[in-house]
């Protein structure tokens, strides 16, 4: 899990499509689309973006719910937080052997 985590996170568009799930988590993939156009000048194409998402969906850093005909994408900070823990604090239960 940890090696699908850091493909994602190598990736600069990526990292850019959390921060804005970071700053404004549940948004659908136009909205997405719309916010990486104007406020970071990045111009991909809606499929682009979604194939990106499904990078970060698959190794956990985002999740997807369905409400009606939109699909929310939300931040999901706890494969980050596992792996901080497993170098912060390498005496936590979840860290021994």
């Amino acid at each position: 899990m940890a090696d699908d985590v850091f493909k994602a996170l190598a990736d600069p568009t990526r990292r850019r499509i959390l921060d804005e799930l970071a700053e404004r988590s549940g948004q659908p993939l136009f909205e997405i689309c719309a916010r990486l156009t104007t406020k970071r000048g990045l111009g991909l194409s809606r499929q682009g973006i979604s194939q990106h998402l499904a990078v970060l969906e698959a190794a956990g850093l985002v999740r997807t719910r369905r409400e009606g005909r939109y699909k929310f994408h939300d931040l999901n900070t706890e494969p980050l937080e596992r792996m901080v823990t497993r170098w912060l604090r390498p005496d936590a239960p979840e860290n021994t052997p």
